[in-house]
């Protein structure tokens, strides 16, 4: 009898073939360009979003912080290597040239900051006299040398679809640290759900509710709320049959709910309003009053925050006209033992503590 283990030849023929049904041929070139072209293409158009190389709806925002930046920046003058920049050519016709990034935009978004006096190195442990400087502060000879350093680029043809984009973004950065899970599944889980998210992440009360920092929006913080909103309300008793594992629980559902047709996005876009509407009228603090420092409140947890929100939401299903006599109990012992950093383990403590806000806006309604 074969065991799962062994390798025979017929499994080695049957991954040959699998092999081979699942390749996709991408054609590319590898191309190399001056730093100072790089920076005058990605600039040039960018307002009209007509620049020759752009960033994609589905990458990131500017995740480098300044000092990761100058580190960069410090690689290039002391002549190191530079990962590839992965493009894509997805040019409509001769006369719109454009090169969609795949993997570098930190990379060139550092560079245009540096060469338009916007960084100013710091932190530097080799050319530590550079700390303070900024492109204008180096001598016009550095500065064409460092113009004409070049980048390495790997260029993908107009063979490469949307799909095989998005798919090698994700693969690129499956081992990122700095890639975060709401990234990722920005760049490998389009879908109407995902551009709901997007919609309702910017929604200023949402974000005035939950007293974002700007790292925290740039790390899409918000974006990620948001799904968390509509899991557990739409799912959380099933958070268990993903082994506990929030991320997993989160990718499958995003998964689902992409597939919804037009009335069912309205009716979740809707559904968000209402509970933030709720939320601003009733109880405006109960997102952050739990993180409230000495001078400013600070943003709520994940766990406070969809226990609250879901809650309410489901409260509202079974009451649309629900008008609470007191919220105290968000501020109890009991909910905050409920909601305290190790509440997210088990299925058990997800249903606890949704059900206990719902259950005491209805009765205390």
């Amino acid at each position: 009898m074969v065991t799962q283990l062994e390798i025979t030849n017929q499994r080695k023929e049957n991954a040959e073939q699998e092999i081979r049904d699942n390749r996709k041929r991408v054609d590319y070139k590898t191309l190399e360009y001056p730093i100072e072209v790089i920076v005058q293409k990605y600039l040039e158009g960018i307002d009209e979003d007509k620049n020759e190389i752009f960033i994609p709806d589905y990458q990131r925002e500017m995740a480098w912080n300044e000092d990761t930046q100058s580190k960069f920046i410090e690689s290039i003058m002391l002549d190191l290597p530079i990962p590839y920049i992965f493009v894509a050519d997805v040019s409509e016709s001769e006369d719109s040239t454009r090169l969609e990034i795949i993997d570098g935009t930190q990379r060139i978004r550092t560079l245009t900051r540096f060469i338009n006096n916007e960084l100013t190195l710091g932190n530097l442990e080799k050319l530590t006299t550079l700390n303070g400087f900024t492109f204008k502060d180096l001598l016009p000879t550095r500065q064409r040398r460092f113009n004409r350093t070049t980048i390495k680029m790997i260029q993908l043809t107009e063979e490469a679809d949307e799909e095989i984009r998005r798919d090698l973004f994700q693969r690129i950065n499956s081992g990122s640290v700095e890639l975060n899970e709401m990234e990722k599944r920005r760049g490998g889980e389009p879908g109407k759900c995902l551009d709901l998210i997007e919609e309702l992440s910017k929604s200023q009360i949402f974000r005035n509710l939950c007293s974002f920092t700007e790292t925290e929006i740039n790390k899409r913080d918000p974006q990620e709320y948001v799904l968390r909103f509509f899991a557990f309300l739409n799912n959380y008793q099933n958070y268990g049959q993903f082994d506990n594992k929030i991320h997993k629980f989160l990718n499958e559902y995003l998964k689902m709910e992409n597939q919804s047709d037009e009335s069912k996005i309205n009716a979740m876009r809707n559904e968000f309003h209402s509970m933030l509407g709720f939320v601003e009228r009733y109880c405006p603090n109960s997102l952050h009053i739990y993180r409230k420092t000495k001078n400013r409140y600070e943003p709520t947890t994940r766990i406070k925050f969809e226990s609250i929100t879901v809650g309410i939401a489901l409260a509202l299903r079974e009451n649309p006209n629900l008008v609470p006599k007191t919220t105290s109990f968000l501020d109890s012992n009991d909910f905050r033992k409920l909601t305290k950093s190790d509440a997210s383990s088990s299925q058990n403590k997800v249903t606890n503590r949704i059900e206990y806000v719902r259950d005491h806006f209805l009765v205390n309604s």
